[in-house]
């Protein structure tokens, strides 16, 4: 996979260096090239931002320099053999960033990261490019930062550790939270290592049973039981069917029970227990 990174703050992208990023960079699975915007601007202060039109508090980023850098970047990158561009915008008021396009995005080829600063990216710059390649507006939460290359970070290291080859066991993503298959819509549950006791806390005599069978049962209840805790939102949403006998049964005992609409709903005495 191929990643362009256009900002004004090329040190802040340096953790990409380190870490899974890194080693996934220097093996090869990643090739990473950061670009300073301020390269393309032409007068003797580097200008990259400008009063908003209409009025209001803030600068809005100009569509000069980021439309000379993104099309030298385009050019750049083709020219190396690269296909498939994806640009990816941090913004807050973007489509919600989850483990599923963690996953779609992963399976791009190439992600060129436009992350903003100040009151965001003049809106032509990406009308411009979404005639020309995919372009995903992308939120990492409800808040605000003063700019995007945390994103860039956050999203970054979420689409790496998917790519083949980037983790030390390829099965290590599989359990994540949110990750998809029968484990979707659930937190991970709690884990466990050596030793087994440790400041006289124990750990579940299940996880040295030996038993396959009773381990993922027990996980898989830890996982109901930290969701409906910490997200029950994620449980209300997903639809029963999903739901084997077993899981039924957790639900109930967490304080759960089916609707007529085919979902699940927590008794309101169960949330004041």
């Amino acid at each position: 996979m191929r990643l362009d990174v256009v900002t004004i703050f090329p040190e802040y992208l340096a953790p990409l260096n380190v870490s899974l990023v890194g080693k996934a960079a220097a093996r090869g699975r990643l090739d990473v090239h950061v670009h300073d915007l301020r390269e393309w601007t032409y007068d003797r202060h580097n200008t990259v931002d400008d009063t908003p039109y209409g009025g209001g508090p803030g600068m809005v980023m100009k569509t000069e320099p980021w439309g000379d850098c993104l099309d030298d970047a385009l050019a750049a990158g083709y020219e190396a053999g690269a296909h498939g561009p994806v640009m990816v915008v941090p913004t807050p008021s973007g489509r919600p960033f989850t483990q599923e396009l963690a996953v779609e995005l992963s399976e791009k080829p190439w992600l060129i990261f436009a992350p903003a600063r100040y009151e965001g990216i003049d809106r032509r710059v990406m009308d411009e490019y979404a005639t020309r390649i995919p372009v995903y507006e992308v939120s990492i939460g409800d808040y605000v930062l003063a700019g995007g290359e945390a994103a860039v970070l956050v999203i970054t290291e979420a689409v790496a550790r998917l790519l083949p080859g980037v983790l030390g066991n390829a099965e290590s993503h599989r359990d994540d939270s949110f990750a998809p298959g029968e484990m979707a819509n659930l937190l991970e549950g709690p884990v466990y290592t050596k030793p087994p006791e440790w400041r006289g806390r124990g750990i579940p005599e299940v996880l040295l049973s030996g038993h396959h069978g009773k381990i993922a049962r027990w996980r898989r209840d830890q996982a109901f039981a930290r969701t409906a805790q910490h997200r029950p939102d994620l449980i209300e949403r997903t639809e029963a069917a999903a739901f084997d006998k077993k899981d039924r049964e957790t639900l109930s005992i967490l304080g759960w029970q089916p609707t007529p609409d085919g979902r699940f709903w927590r008794r309101p005495e169960a949330v004041e227990e």
